[in-house]
């Protein structure tokens, strides 16, 4: 196979974060989330461009996932970040994030999430790849998120909600998202 000098790879992840971007236009376009939408946004605290209060990037050294459901104020998309403030603790703090910072987009209420790999700014070693995970077929079981430490979970004091995981259904109806590989769709 010959080199891909069009960059097929960055053009794809720029695109899916756009989905991110566009997104968050959306929310703040009709003032609020619609219906019973809210999202997950995971994002690199050390990215450059990343503005987060200094004890928020000392407890969450790696990366930080946010909600955005009820409670969020001075929400702003720029072409290349996103801007909001959310209150951790009881206390607000804003937050500036580049799109490119960002690891993972999820809305539960539809099953939909977009998983990127480090941007190139922060590994150099090869371009980033991207995993979009659709709307499952219900015969298909969801992939189980890895379980982390309290210390990475996402702060509820970020949406004053506590967070849904549709994984404690015990009824074991799983119509959870399926993983869709970009791989899958190349030529071997």
């Amino acid at each position: 196979m010959s080199q891909d000098l069009m960059q097929y790879e960055q053009m794809t992840q720029l695109a899916l974060r756009g989905v991110v971007r566009d997104a968050i236009r959306r929310v703040i376009r009709e003032d609020g989330l619609p219906g019973a939408h809210h999202f997950y946004i995971t994002f690199l605290t050390r990215y450059p461009g990343v503005e987060i209060d200094d004890s928020l990037a000392a407890k969450y050294p790696e990366e930080i996932t946010i909600v955005l459901e009820h409670q969020f104020w001075d929400l702003n998309a720029y072409p290349d970040e996103f801007e909001v403030t959310l209150k951790f603790g009881g206390v607000p703090k804003y937050l500036k994030v580049p799109y490119h910072a960002i690891t993972r987009f999820h809305d539960p209420s539809v099953g939909f999430a977009l998983q990127f790999d480090a941007a190139p700014e922060m590994d150099k070693t090869e371009t980033a790849s991207v995993t979009q995970i659709a709307k499952a077929d219900p015969k298909t079981p969801a992939p189980k998120p890895a379980k982390k430490s309290d210390k990475e979970k996402p702060s509820k004091a970020a949406s004053n909600e506590e967070p849904t995981d549709s994984d404690d259904d015990p009824s074991g109806d799983d119509d959870g998202p399926k993983v869709v590989s970009l791989d899958s769709f190349r030529k071997k």
